[in-house]
């Protein structure tokens, strides 16, 4: 990675809804930390902002879980390299000093020694012999020593896992014809294969009552005296420190909550953790989804499974928010024709809902966020993930919109369109609707694309394995970039004419082929689910569409360019390629979902990348972003009652990941 200039914002900022506010925080190798405002918190009754403090504490003390579960060596890197970054009294202008403090940054924006999206192991610039000299120069009590382990053996441990490359060199290894669970270097499994995990899993559900419970979620999968056992993570069972304190926050939220319904859901989902029984976790799900009335929402547990190469194990998420009222007419709209929306898609009848139940979404302001939404977050969440629990009872959708608002604001003026845009035409289109059709995706993305279709009766929920992920994700943009196009979302006053949908295609069309790959190394390909899917689409319509004359890529003074010629055409090709993924995900054919995966979402045209990163590097924009949570403080009274919450936005990055962990250090270095 590419070693940039440091700088940290830390002015004293008490934003309001109407004074200017300062978005950058911090930048460092190929990041941008920036941060969100919280529109309309000042204006909540002081049991909802009570309820959202409450919630953020959960959201924030079960952060050590993530970096556990991305590798079991995390927690004790990380504690070494904070220890050393307060404690360091040497020359900070010294080219290791400053290597080592991108490092430590990257550490932590990553939760862990991987690489958030390509999952590769985040190799340090400065020199074994630096942190060898700072680890002897600390005094071994504010060390992550476990008891009697003396700093030369913990050296011996920890240094090869650092810096040499060869040793856990992926988090999540995608790699045909591998085992895909052995070479990932991840803590969801130890001394297993890939063929024993799987096969364990096969043999529960075929013992169970064909109850559809997502078995493996919650566990770690090992090998102890030859027989595979599962570590629960519970009260009692693995990680139980930290979900105690999650417990303690969530049973502080229970006393506030907005109404019965809501109570009932923060208990159940008390009560899983408490049990770790997923029975619980779906009982809690289905109460979760048929809370339509709470101001005040959240996520809190083991949630997506990207970071399994199975797609079987959560890893732990937050989220805290509350609605936004007058953007959520706009998702209102959408979820109140959810059922004309499946019964014109392009799909197979045989794949169809013929009665779409439940299919909440709305506009949200995110107000906390936690483990693997932070400090890189999604722009829309829809969930439960189940398939049955979206059949039976439904599923809640939300755009984060003040999160693509702050993405929105700290990218004016950057240079991008005009680099990589083709013409002032699409360029003029994307400027003045892109706000809107990015929005707009994503609400249909989730509410709709997510929520769309059904498996056959005998096909089984993890049937398409490691490829399940990015054919996901590309059902649900495809079903959002069909509609985009269809003259009902003007009908229904979601867009203002039958131009504006254009902007999204082409910017979506050119992430997938060129922009995108700015997130990737030289000679590496395509890993993370979500680019892969992106690349799947755009791809597959180039290959059918160039044929056609809808689309092609043209090179002008030496650069390359997307040129869409028909949007209509485009979007039918976008119809029969919805249809096809639909149908490989109800029948649960694997052998098409690789064919697809891997011919269209995995491999990168080197020389292309190579100009893509050149162009990039020209603008100093870094191609990822993270962001700081706003700082909640109650404010008590002389008998300790809280009687307001201030929310301020003054903490830098350094500051905050320091301060979460002092704050919220509930696990040990090793979990075990």
């Amino acid at each position: 990675m590419t070693i940039v200039t440091l700088f940290m914002v830390t002015e004293n900022i008490i934003a309001t809804e109407n004074n200017s506010f300062n978005y950058s925080v911090d930048r460092f190798a190929d990041i941008e930390i920036i941060r969100y405002q919280v529109p309309g918190f000042d204006n909540l009754p002081l049991q909802q902002k009570e309820l959202i403090y409450f919630l953020s504490e959960a959201s924030h003390v079960g952060r050590d879980i993530l970096f556990d579960q991305n590798c079991k060596w995390n927690l004790s890197i990380r504690r070494s390299l904070e220890a050393i970054f307060e404690n360091y009294k040497g020359n900070k202008k010294i080219a290791d000093y400053i290597a080592f403090e991108e490092y430590l940054k990257l550490v932590w924006y990553n939760n862990g020694i991987h690489h958030d999206y390509s999952s590769d192991k985040i190799l340090p610039n400065f020199k074994e012999s630096f942190f060898v000299e700072q680890i002897n120069n600390i005094n071994s009590s504010q060390l992550p020593l476990s008891k009697g382990q003396s700093k030369t053996d913990f050296l011996k441990t920890i240094l090869p896992i650092i810096f040499n490359p060869t040793i856990l060199p992926k988090r999540v290894n995608q790699a045909e014809g591998e085992d895909l669970v052995t070479t990932s270097a991840n803590n969801y499994y130890d001394g297993v294969s890939q063929a024993e995990a799987e096969e364990f899993y096969s043999k529960m559900k075929d013992s169970t009552d064909n109850t559809p419970i997502s078995y493996g979620l919650n566990s770690r999968l090992i090998k102890e005296n030859g027989i595979i056992v599962e570590k629960v993570w519970k009260v009692g069972g693995m990680y139980s420190t930290a979900i105690e304190k999650i417990i303690y926050w969530l049973e502080k939220a229970v006393s506030v909550a907005e109404n019965p319904q809501q109570k009932l859901a923060i208990e159940k989902l008390i009560s899983f953790y408490k049990t770790g029984n997923l029975k619980e976790y779906d009982e809690y799900s289905v109460l979760w989804v048929k809370d339509l009335d709470s101001n005040v929402d959240f996520v809190n547990g083991f949630t997506e499974s990207y970071g399994d190469p199975l797609g079987l194990k959560g890893s732990w998420e937050a989220n805290v928010n509350f609605t936004n009222v007058e953007a959520t007419k706009r998702t209102k709209l959408i979820s109140d024709n959810a059922q004309w929306f499946e019964n014109h898609s392009p799909v197979d009848p045989r794949f169809k809902k013929e009665v779409v139940k439940g299919v909440s979404a709305k506009v949200i302001t995110v107000a906390a966020l936690g483990g693997d939404c932070y400090p890189s977050t999604p722009i829309g969440i829809n969930l439960p993930n189940s398939n049955w629990i979206r059949r039976d009872h439904g599923s809640k959708s939300v755009t984060i919109e003040n999160i693509t608002e702050a993405y929105d604001k700290a990218s004016l003026g950057n240079g991008f369109l005009d680099e990589f845009v083709w013409s002032d035409e699409e360029r003029n289109r994307m400027k003045k609707y892109g706000f809107q059709t990015d929005n707009l995706h994503t609400d249909l993305h989730e509410c709709l694309g997510h929520g769309s279709g059904k498996l056959l009766s005998d096909t089984d929920p993890d049937a398409l394995k490691a490829y399940g992920s990015p054919m996901e994700e590309a059902r649900a943009d495809l079903f959002a970039l069909y509609y985009m196009g269809d003259s009902k979302i003007v009908e229904l006053g979601l867009l203002p004419n039958d131009e504006a949908y254009k902007a999204e295609y082409y910017k979506y069309v050119m992430n997938g082929l060129l922009t995108q790959l700015t997130r990737i190394k030289p000679g590496r390909s395509i890993e993370q689910a979500h680019m892969r899917n992106r690349s799947l689409i755009a791809r597959w319509l180039l290959e059918k569409g160039n044929a056609q004359n809808v689309i092609e890529l043209k090179i002008r003074d030496g650069k390359t360019f997307v040129v869409i010629n028909d949007y209509v055409k485009m979007r039918e090709l976008i119809g029969q390629l919805l249809a096809e993924v639909q149908r490989i995900k109800s029948e649960g054919d694997w052998n098409s979902a690789k064919e697809m995966i891997e011919t269209y979402a995995v491999k990168v045209d080197a020389t292309l990348h190579n100009e893509i990163l050149l162009r990039y590097s020209k603008l100093n924009i870094a191609p990822f972003r993270g962001f700081v949570n706003p700082v909640m403080n109650p404010l008590l009274n002389v008998n300790g009652k809280i009687v307001d919450i201030q929310i301020t936005y003054n903490e830098g990055y350094s500051e905050q990941m320091l301060r979460y962990s002092k704050s919220y250090n509930t696990l040990p270095a090793i979990n075990k």
